[in-house]
């Protein structure tokens, strides 16, 4: 599966990563304006603090999305029984933030925001008029608001000896949102499913993003832009006493936003959360 690896600074960046999206669900940026030690900041940062118990100051309560998720509280992905081994906090762009921490991931947010709406704008600007005659607005109009953005902070801990059996760090998924940004990790791990159901690794060396659609995409035109199946796997050896960081930055459309058949982006993502059974 050929993901395309495109820098930013280049004339046919626009062109290329739009094709990589619409050919594979997912493209991957270098030389991209994110500042890479900041996200080195972020994971030292926020890694010593889901070490401490200071964190559970912050826990999450249903039907909450906001603030911190432990291993207890962690998704379920669609179709699956069991939680994935990952622990998160969701950060909006008011909403409650960890005094122990500094404002890194909050800059962090505002520039992956902006980035992620640039991003949008190539999508739309190489979109094929047909395509997006079918939208109920043009996509730069549907994340006016920024409300619903959010940036999780995640964590897989080093895998638990005591973990049910099947469990893994993140199981098979598709994104709920338009669009997601993820610096590399930390760790290795990420991989997408192609359509002859064959597994891949992402490349992601340190320092550049994947980015990759959501279902609120794959549905706004009609799968022209796939939402594509990934997951996170479980490492061997010593990587399995290793905990692993992550940063993913969900670009969404304000609630009211008709996706297809009269559906909103609100009823969709509530959908969608009782299915993941972080409320439970």
């Amino acid at each position: 599966m050929d993901v395309a690896v495109v820098d930013y600074t280049a004339a046919d960046a626009p062109e290329r990563f739009t094709e990589s999206l619409r050919e594979t669900g997912f493209a991957v940026l270098v030389n991209h304006p994110l500042p890479w030690s900041l996200v080195e900041q972020i994971y030292r940062e926020w890694a010593q603090l889901f070490d401490s118990p200071d964190v559970g100051r912050y826990a999450s309560e249903p039907p909450d999305q906001v603030g911190w998720f432990s291993l207890n509280r962690s998704e379920t992905a669609k179709g699956n029984r069991i939680r994935d081994l990952k622990e998160f906090f969701h950060v909006f762009g008011d909403s409650v933030y960890p005094r122990e921490v500094g404002d890194a991931a909050l800059e962090y947010r505002s520039i992956a925001s902006a980035l992620a709406i640039e991003l949008l704008g190539w999508i739309e600007a190489h979109t094929p008029a047909e395509i997006a005659a079918r939208l109920s607005m043009p996509l730069s109009e549907m994340i006016q608001s920024g409300e619903r953005t959010l940036l999780r902070v995640l964590r897989y801990p080093p895998l638990p000896l005591d973990a049910p059996e099947g469990a893994v760090r993140a199981a098979a998924h598709e994104d709920i949102n338009l669009l997601t940004i993820l610096p590399a990790s930390d760790q290795p791990g990420l991989e997408l499913l192609d359509t002859n159901g064959v597994w891949h690794p992402v490349p992601c060396d340190p320092g550049s993003l994947a980015i990759n659609g959501g279902e609120m995409l794959d549905l706004a035109t009609e799968g022209f832009y796939p939402a594509t199946t990934h997951r996170v796997v479980n490492p061997v050896g010593a990587g399995a006493r290793r905990s692993r960081m992550s940063l993913p930055l969900f670009l969404a459309p304000a609630d009211d936003v008709i996706l297809t058949d009269g559906r909103t982006a609100h009823d969709f993502l509530q959908a969608r959360i009782r299915e993941l059974s972080v409320n439970d």
